[in-house]
Formats: C-alpha cells, sequence, structure tokens
C-alpha cells in the first residue's frame, strides 16, 4: 500500500475544501477533533470533568431574604 506524502495531503485537502466549502471546514475539524478527544478518553478511562446530574427545569431558585 503506498504511503501518502505530502503531495497526498495536500490534494486531500484541496479535494475537502472544494467538496465541503470555506465555511463548514472549519466546523468539520472541531467536531473530529471532539470526537477523537473523547474517544480517547473513553478508552484510556480519564475524566477531566466530574459528571453532574442533569438540572430539572423546574427548580426555582432559593428566596432571597431582604
Amino acid at each position: 500500500m503506498p504511503e501518502i506524502g505530502i503531495a497526498g495531503l495536500i490534494v486531500i485537502l484541496i479535494v475537502a475544501l472544494l467538496v465541503f466549502g470555506p465555511k463548514r471546514l472549519p466546523e468539520i475539524g472541531r467536531s473530529l477533533g471532539k470526537g477523537m478527544r473523547e474517544f480517547k478518553d473513553s478508552i484510556s478511562g480519564q475524566d477531566d470533568k466530574p459528571e453532574l446530574p442533569p438540572r430539572s427545569g423546574d427548580e426555582s431558585p432559593p428566596p432571597s431574604t431582604p
């Protein structure tokens, strides 16, 4: 199987730019990076943020006393 060199990567980036456009390309890269980071964290078992229970919308803030 041939290796992808610098020229191959440039061709792939140009094709991606033509297919998705300049507005969508950063958005796709951002979501791809986020997905890879979440996958890596789930494989390694590391959690940067502790999971909090979902907050229900019917809770009202505590009343303030003057």
